[in-house]
């Protein structure tokens, strides 16, 4: 979409932000519109991630992510968290006390300035988890600006939704915008990260992020990831949404309950709502869903590297929350202190391969400017996924059995092909027929 802004409120003084722009280390370019085409983001849950549960020790594995082809690394909330009404244990990450602050269960300030540059160093991006929707009971502005606050109608402060350990903004005061978009650049600025994904997005006022993201590219290029999936957001601001409906597709293919003609179905509708260059993230998991819904292998069964793939392959960026490449089966306690182990075993090298064709092969480029999608015909349509992906002449296949059963079908395909996760050379005739096992999936190369 066209990133000419009219700032219409809250203009804050240029001259805060007039300030030789912040860069990264000579071997990461600034965030770029062509950076993101062929990107994989990581979801890092530093609590969780090692026994340690530091800033430290979540930065020993930064060459493991540069392995797995990672190019953006999400950092959930570094915040220190509120104790008043805190729900249980540690509390929730999203109940932010201080927006300047870290919170010293995962180090200092100086331990996170390392993460960031190594990262930076292995060529990866770091953007962190931005809560503009509430703070904790215990933000010191509750007392101290208790007029950047959301109230009912008896003048009392609410909570958002049922989450009663945190207490609401309130975005028609056009200071609790100002210094909102001036805690934002402190990180920018002190830090040197590379943008934000921004949580509960489309519950602050679109006009907000607007203005902010005008205020913060001031200081450097940045990455805008939002959690929802409203087009209105991208028009102006972010550069990649959600991709919750495709979510909840796979998972339902993967339960039964829909098929194939669904995926067809959702390639047609969504960019009714979505301009050209909107694009979404693409996941089999994430904090919230291996916490409240369940691993992707209670959700997904035998067909979870099938969908993994798919992520991949399909126009958008593929996203790995921390514990996916090491097969980590266990729901993540959300509140209190837990850990997941680091066994490789299948999954690590198959997210590293996958990384590795979606780094460097336009055909599967899927950003602002993505690479074509062109539904094949098979014989069987309501099981059976095929499509072509297809851009400066780079041209990827994909096929898979979208179902649990052995199936035969004719693909309107014809050539020499090699897999590329297996390396066999397949030929196609368009009459002939293909053998595909339960949730078998190809990636083909042309030959």
């Amino acid at each position: 979409m066209k990133k000419t802004i009219l700032v219409t409120l809250c203009i804050i003084s240029l001259g805060a932000f007039a300030q030789k722009k912040v860069s990264n280390s000579k071997s990461l370019p600034a965030v770029s519109d062509n950076m993101m085409e062929n990107a994989v983001i990581y979801e890092a849950n530093i609590r969780q991630y090692s026994s340690e549960g530091t800033f430290n020790a979540f930065a020993k594995d930064i060459p493991q992510l540069k392995k797995l082809g990672v190019k953006i690394l999400w950092i959930m909330p570094i915040h220190p968290i509120g104790v008043e009404k805190r729900k249980e244990g540690l509390g929730s990450y999203y109940s932010v006390k201080d927006y300047k602050g870290v919170n010293a269960e995962f180090g200092n300030l100086q331990d996170f300035k390392n993460l960031v540059k190594k990262a930076h160093d292995n060529g990866i991006y770091v953007i962190i988890d931005w809560v503009a929707n509430h703070t904790a009971w215990d933000h010191p502005w509750v007392k101290q600006h208790p007029e950047y606050y959301a109230t009912d109608k008896d003048g009392k402060m609410i909570s958002p939704f049922d989450w009663t350990d945190v207490v609401k903004l309130n975005y028609s005061n056009p200071e609790t915008r100002k210094v909102m978009i001036s805690d934002m650049s402190y990180w920018l600025k002190e830090a040197n990260i590379d943008g934000f994904r921004c949580d509960v997005a489309m519950e602050v006022p679109v006009d907000f992020w607007d203005d902010a993201f005008v205020q913060l590219e001031k200081i450097k290029p940045i990455f805008k990831l939002m959690e929802a999936e409203q087009s209105n957001l991208m028009e102006k601001s972010f550069d990649m949404s959600y991709g919750w409906d495709f979510h909840h597709i796979m998972n339902d293919v993967a339960q039964g309950k829909k098929t194939v003609k669904d995926i067809d179905n959702y390639m047609i509708e969504h960019p009714k709502k979505y301009d050209k260059d909107d694009f979404s993230m693409l996941f089999t998991s994430n904090h919230d869903e291996n916490s409240w819904n369940g691993t992707e292998f209670e959700r997904m069964g035998a067909a979870v590297e099938t969908f993994a793939a798919l992520t991949y392959l399909m126009p958008g960026m593929p996203l790995i929350y921390n514990g996916q490449e090491y097969d980590f089966e266990k729901r993540l306690k959300f509140f209190v202190k837990d850990e997941l182990t680091h066994n490789k075993g299948k999954m690590f090298p198959i997210y590293e391969k996958l990384s590795a064709l979606k780094n460097s092969n336009v055909a599967l480029n899927g950003a602002k400017n993505p690479a074509s999608y062109k539904r094949l015909t098979t014989s069987n349509d309501e099981n059976i996924l095929a499509f072509e992906r297809e851009k400066d002449g780079k041209k990827v296949v994909f096929i898979a059995n979208l179902s649990n059963q052995t199936l035969q079908s004719t693909i309107n395909l014809k050539g020499d092909f090699k897999d590329y996760m297996s390396g066999y050379k397949i030929q196609f005739r368009t009459d002939g027929p293909i053998g595909l096992k339960a949730w078998q999936y190809l990636i083909l190369i042309k030959q």
